[in-house]
Parts: structure tokens; sequence; C-alpha cells
């Protein structure tokens, strides 16, 4: 069993249906059940876009996310949004690069400061 399949079914609750979803419609072929479900869980970024595009026309994609946001998933691709730590993002950043949100000091304020020692 693979450890993306080990970790969804360690989160989905006990007694938990496809069909309550559905509403009792015949279960439909659903992107995640018929593809890799490592795909959902990956580390890249293009996969996780991948996934993203192959939920936008599961009809099931609504309550997936809402189900996602209410356990508060801690990572993956549910309901065509991609979580990390239980909240959604926009999208995932590869390793290795420098926060989005880091502080450079501008060049200016170096200039001066040298300037006045």
């Amino acid at each position: 069993m693979s450890s993306a399949i080990a970790l969804a079914e360690s989160v989905v609750p006990d007694g938990f249906d496809l069909g309550d979803l559905l509403g009792g419609v015949a279960e439909p072929e659903l992107p995640c059940r018929s593809r890799d479900a490592d795909l959902w869980f990956a580390e890249s970024p293009a996969e996780l876009e991948r996934a993203k595009a192959f939920c936008a026309g599961c009809p099931v994609r609504e309550a997936c996310l809402a189900g996602a946001l209410a356990r508060r998933e801690p990572w993956g691709v549910w309901g065509g949004e991609i979580f990390e730590r239980g909240a959604v993002i926009a999208r995932k950043r590869p390793r290795g690069r420098p926060r989005k949100n880091a502080t450079l000091e501008p060049a200016a304020t170096t200039t001066a400061r040298s300037a006045a020692a």
C-alpha cells in the first residue's frame, strides 16, 4: 500500500462512504481514485498543479474541499486546492528558494550607514 493511500485512509473518518458525498448517485470515475494516488500528495509543484487540473471537472470537488477544510487536512490536493499545514495555499514553491516575505535591507540605507561610519 502506498504511503499516500495510507495517509488518506488515516484521515478519513470511520464510517465514511463516498456515496454520502454523491447523495446516493452511482459512483462516477473520480480522478483521485482512477489515477496514481501519490500525485495528490506529491512534493513537486508541477505534479501538484497536474492534480489540481484533474480535480477541475470532478463532480464532488466542492464537497471534497469542504470536508478537507473541516478536517484541516495537513497536506495534499483536496477539492482542487493545495493544502499545506492545514491551510489552503495558492501554489507550492520549489525547495531551496528564499521565502517570499523575506525582508531585504534597501541599498540606500546600507550606503547611508557606511558613509556615517
